[in-house]
């Protein structure tokens, strides 16, 4: 993997000599842990595998996912301090290197991808991939940059060669947001279903609490972020807890980790639940659970959901707007609860725990795979003879 500062145009131009302009380049603030850019870092390998160039443009290259990078992808690094300082670098990456397509993902990697080509005058068509529920965002988070995000989309959005959302759900709000035609957004699930997800949910855990003789062990995955509610499951938990034995192990990091330890502590709950940090394999631990909890107050998708359901665990879901109800079949496959409600949560986890685990068909799952969702990027990106693994000339 070879990462590149354009810090000057004789640079970038000595590079370009020797390798052919990509076919996409994928446009995103870093590789920090969160469920979008492992999705992204999953689809440019699915591009990778149809024959196509492809470029990972960071604005800053940094994040637990880095190392996960194919070397057949070029790291592009902006090195840029703040996210508005990597426009003028994306500009130029634009006018030196010339991808066919750039996908953007997140803010606001897709206003400023947008604006680069402006400012850049070329060719490149720019598709932009929305990731959350942005009005529920908006209105939930204090920040001042997340509460602009549905004007800055209503105002940018609308250059876009390509519009993609990560669900039905998301989509509907981003039409409405934007008041664009709903036709405009296609939807294509992110790609989570890949075949060493399967491998690595085989691969042992050390954790003592997943030993055979312990109590059922009730699994969440995600950012320590207010949007993921893990208070609310914490509190759950303790309701749990004191009806049957049990553990929590929550994965992830995140500016909440404080807040929750304290939580955790003044519900005497010290020596039941585990705050692990973020790891590189969560399959494993999700594959040993006795249950999934996702208990967000608002997702894009929930991609953790569709790992849970792929290594065969069962799941309950709050019913958060947006994903979790389209990714259950609207509780088919998993039980869905009322947002923010603990009690409901707990009677979800007591009633999974004793019953028998939902047999999920691999058909549904399939719409979450690599190979379905990159034939479907590629369709958007406008990239339609590559509808094969191989590149054909």
């Amino acid at each position: 993997m070879v990462v590149n500062h354009l810090a000057s145009s004789s640079e970038i131009q000595v590079k370009q000599r020797v390798r052919v302009k990509p076919d996409v380049a994928i446009f995103l603030r870093g590789l920090y842990g969160g469920g979008a850019e492992k999705a992204m870092l999953n689809l440019a390998r699915g591009f990778i595998d149809r024959g196509l160039q492809v470029d990972l443009v960071l604005a800053r290259a940094a994040g637990v996912y880095l190392e996960q990078v194919q070397p057949e992808i070029r790291v592009v690094d902006l090195k840029a301090e703040w996210m508005p300082s990597s426009l003028p670098k994306l500009t130029r990456y634009l006018q030196q290197t010339h991808p066919t397509t750039m996908l953007a993902a997140l803010h606001y990697p897709c206003e400023i991808a947008l604006w680069a080509k402006r400012l850049a005058r070329v060719s490149t068509r720019i598709i932009v991939s929305e990731h959350n529920h942005l009005s529920l965002e908006a209105q939930r988070i204090p920040q001042r940059s997340v509460q602009f995000t549905p004007t800055a989309a209503r105002l940018f959005y609308p250059w876009a060669d390509g519009i993609v959302a990560v669900s039905q759900g998301v989509a509907d709000d981003l039409a409405e947001i934007t008041r664009l035609n709903r036709d405009r957004i296609q939807v294509v699930y992110n790609p989570i279903v890949l075949p060493e997800l399967f491998t690595q949910a085989q691969e042992p855990v050390t954790h003592p609490w997943f030993k055979p003789d312990q109590p059922p062990v009730v699994l969440a995955v995600g950012r320590l972020y207010p949007q993921k509610d893990f208070s609310t499951l914490i509190h759950a938990f303790a309701q749990v807890r004191r009806i049957r034995p049990a553990r929590l192990v929550i994965l992830g990091d995140g500016p909440e980790r404080e807040r929750l330890t304290t939580l955790v502590e003044e519900l005497g709950l010290t020596e039941d639940v585990a705050l692990l940090g973020f790891v590189q394999n969560p399959y494993a631990y999700m594959a040993k659970a006795a249950v999934f909890v996702l208990s967000s107050a608002w997702e894009g998708l929930g991609n953790v959901l569709v790992e849970a359901l792929a290594v065969g665990t069962p799941v309950v879901s709050t019913n958060c707007e947006s994903g979790p109800a389209e990714i259950l079949a609207q509780g088919k496959y998993g039980v869905l609860t009322p947002v923010g409600d603990d009690s409901a949560i707990a009677s979800a986890i007591i009633q999974t725990l004793s019953s028998p685990a939902r047999q999920v068909d691999p058909q549904w799952l399939k719409q979450f795979t690599l190979e379905t969702c990159t034939q479907q990027y590629l369709d958007v990106l406008g990239i339609c003879d590559y509808s094969s693994p191989t590149k054909t000339v």
